[in-house]
């Protein structure tokens, strides 16, 4: 399986795929674990939906040059003000997976039909998003990105596990490739921050995680 960091320096947004390529069930078990576990630690409700084309068949989905997804991850849990955040955290760590595993995804807001038949929403809790799921036509191209200085305040004593949290940062995909995020160091306590922006919350989350993962130590708690 490919190394986490590597994952992150690989992984790229894709939004066609070939529809008649099946994901194999040994790493649709994989994701189903690692799902468990993450609702189990959250308490997201988040779903693995597989031979679902519907979300994908509409206006807004070929709009967005979406096509061949039959296969996604829908990021489910509780209404609250830190949901769309916590769906980032913990929704980037199954991108992350996916891409170790050698399936493509994109995440997807707005671009898709809800399917209230592919997955289970209970009382209280709400879509936030999906993640689309599969074996592109192609991999994707790197994103434009903005320098570590542009996004963290970084001085000369700032130490190199920091620093290498912010680069992992900026691998993070962002909605619109936005990356309006920002880090500080405040003595030994990190401070992350969203800016004003479309879906900036759900961004805070996954760049969180790609910061703990660049600067080797858990450093945000978003249970």
């Amino acid at each position: 399986m490919t190394d986490i960091i590597e994952a992150m320096k690989q992984r790229h947004a894709v939004r066609e795929y070939d529809g008649d390529r099946k994901i194999e069930q040994d790493k649709l078990d994989i994701l189903n674990e690692r799902i468990s576990s993450i609702n189990r630690e959250s308490g997201l409700h988040i779903q693995l939906v597989t031979g679902e084309p519907k979300a994908f068949d509409g206006f807004m989905a070929h709009y967005g040059k979406f096509s061949g997804i039959t296969n996604y991850i829908a990021l489910i849990g509780k209404k609250g003000s830190d949901l769309n955040e916590k769906c980032g955290y913990y929704g980037e760590q199954l991108v992350l997976l996916a891409t170790q595993l050698g399936l493509d995804t994109c995440w997807v807001a707005m671009s898709y039909a809800k399917v209230k038949s592919a997955y289970d929403i209970a009382k209280g809790e709400k879509l936030c998003c999906v993640i689309s799921l599969g074996y592109g036509k192609t991999h994707g191209i790197p994103h434009k990105s903005k320098t570590a200085e542009e996004v963290a305040v970084i001085k000369e004593d700032t130490p190199k596990w920091f620093i290498d949290g912010v680069n992992a940062a900026l691998l993070a995909p962002t909605a619109m490739n936005q990356q309006k995020f920002g880090f500080m160091l405040d003595g030994d306590k990190v401070i992350a921050k969203a800016g004003k922006g479309i879906l900036t919350d759900i961004d805070l989350g996954i760049v969180k995680y790609h910061f703990e993962i660049g600067a080797d130590k858990k450093i945000f708690d978003m249970k």
